[in-house]
């Protein structure tokens, strides 16, 4: 075939096809993967203590345990006042924020171990299932890394529910919550592959009702929580070049009680006057006033860590930062007349600042938790904000703050509104928990009014209480009687807002 011959008008029009097609491509480039491009995309690290009380920060009142880091994160960003955790114990509290819906939709409704439907699992707790959606698995789609550094406690490897299936390229801690009693533990998983980190772990139940109770019978070769913030850092160094999105749920202060004895001896010895001997579950320690004050002060300085390695790498302004807890400071236990459960003084800490209730319970001592958010630059520094809101907004908040299509089946409602002072927060309904634990319990908050019912797997449930938060947010004078149409509404709202779970079953009782 001879060579085709072009005449001189077509050969100038196909150079000018070139050259624009060349330019072209340069402009996509540049607006796609030019260098720094990636990170003018939000990135996210979400910190979810575990069990931290409504009033155990210095920025929320606490006057014992020293926290400067978070108090700085809320100097620097906005402390929310009534804020609510998903649910009143660890496994549905996280399903809650990792979904997006209330307790009344939710897939997990309580803690339960895998192993007891499950038998083919031999730690972790009942899984979500495989249509599940997390927020990770948004981000991870969008071109996000995704990690994990902590406690997951949504199903264990292998399952449904693993973390790998629900959009974390990388997880790195402990897949189940009673693997997690023991900050000395046998393992630690990196995705699929279980980590030996001590060949003497550390169990974390055990009595010692007699003999002197040493902290050095209760350390091992590897802390646990210093390799997971480790890696958590690892994380923040291999990604700032890139979007990311990285969810933190420490351990602490959930008991047992062991933190390494020189963070212990920060505190003051005349504190402790009596010996905890694991009298009320966990482990024993000689010092447990001062123990626990180390964990949350090790809490603060993982926190630290965090935000000065975001610093070190210049994407503080580029990084929303948010910090909140899975539910209340331990409960009450008969063991002991003053211990709670794991030998924490609660009174002596002003655990929740004058709230009533505990972990696993729906009044606002297991509920309200501690919660602070930060991007410089968009959330005004030092500001409070006294809007009700809990752990199923903070789906569509982050789908919002991303840019992403948000879900039309979430129960919660974006906060970014409220936080970058852009458009009005209005919310679609009212704030639902629906737990089948500790006898049965649900609460509704409407405004300022707070429906509460317990006891309801009880022959005879519990009366319906109903308090005016403005008022009294310590839930000490039930107004039921004087408002019956308020626990009308509250009982259509449960009604419509209840989907059946037959994992995890609660009759409301909704005509009595």
């Amino acid at each position: 075939m001879g060579k085709i011959r072009y005449s001189s008008r077509l050969r100038r029009a196909l150079r000018i096809c070139r050259w624009a097609g060349m330019l072209a491509a340069i402009l996509l480039g540049w607006l796609f993967v030019r260098p720094g491009a990636a990170q003018d995309r939000l990135n996210v690290v979400f910190i979810l203590a575990d069990d931290l009380g409504w009033g155990e920060l210095g920025c929320y009142g606490q006057q014992k345990i020293p926290t400067p880091n978070i108090d700085r994160l809320a100097a620097q960003g906005m402390r929310f006042t009534q804020h609510y955790s998903g649910a009143p114990v660890c496994a549905p509290s996280r399903c809650v924020l990792m979904t997006g819906k209330h307790l009344g939709h939710a897939e997990i409704r309580s803690n339960m171990q895998a192993r007891r439907l499950l038998p083919q699992f031999d730690e972790g707790q009942y899984p979500i299932s495989e249509k599940a959606v997390t927020i990770a698995e948004l981000f991870q789609k969008a071109g996000y890394a995704t990690g994990a550094m902590g406690k997951w406690g949504l199903g264990p490897v292998g399952s449904t529910g693993d973390p790998n299936r629900h959009g974390f390229d990388l997880f790195f801690g402990y897949n189940c919550q009673s693997v997690a009693h023991s900050y000395y533990p046998p393992h630690l998983w990196r995705n699929s592959e279980r980590i030996i980190i001590n060949r003497r772990p550390i169990p974390g139940h055990q009595k010692q009702p007699e003999g002197e109770v040493k902290m050095e019978d209760y350390v091992s070769e590897n802390y646990a929580p210093d390799l997971m913030i480790e890696e958590a850092i690892r994380f923040l160094e291999a990604n700032a070049g890139r979007p990311f999105f990285l969810y933190l749920p420490f351990i602490e202060p959930h008991v047992a009680m062991h933190p390494p004895i020189e963070r212990v001896n920060r505190f003051p010895v005349e504190w402790d006057k009596e010996v905890y001997r694991g009298e009320c579950g966990y482990l024993p320690h000689p010092r447990p006033r001062a123990a626990y004050a180390a964990l949350i002060n090790e809490l603060d300085e993982y926190v630290g860590r965090v935000l000065a390695a975001l610093d070190r790498l210049g994407i503080s302004d580029k990084t929303l930062v948010i910090f909140s807890s899975d539910n209340g400071t331990t409960l009450p236990h008969a063991g002991s007349d003053h211990f709670h459960v794991g030998g924490v003084d609660a009174e002596f800490f002003h655990s929740t600042a004058g709230l009533r209730g505990w972990k696993g319970s729906v009044y606002e001592g297991g509920i309200r938790v501690p919660t602070i958010v930060r991007l410089p630059g968009r959330i005004p520094a030092g500001t409070v904000n006294d809007t009700p809101s809990y752990f199923a907004d903070w789906f569509p908040t982050l789908c919002e703050a991303a840019g992403f299509t948000i879900p039309e089946d979430l129960d919660g409602d974006s906060l970014w509104p409220l936080l970058v002072g852009q458009g009005t927060f209005q919310r679609r309904k009212p704030l639902v928990w629906v737990f089948p634990e500790s006898g049965g319990q649900v609460a509704v908050r409407m405004g300022d009014w707070k429906v509460v019912r317990r006891n309801l797997k009880a022959r005879q449930p519990g009366e319906w209480e109903l308090y005016d938060l403005a008022t009294d947010p310590g839930e000490t004078k039930n107004l039921a009687k004087e408002h019956p149409q308020i626990i009308q509404q509250a009982k259509e709202v449960l009604r419509q807002e209840t989907a059946e779970n037959p994992v995890f079953p609660l009759d409301l009782k909704l005509d009595s």
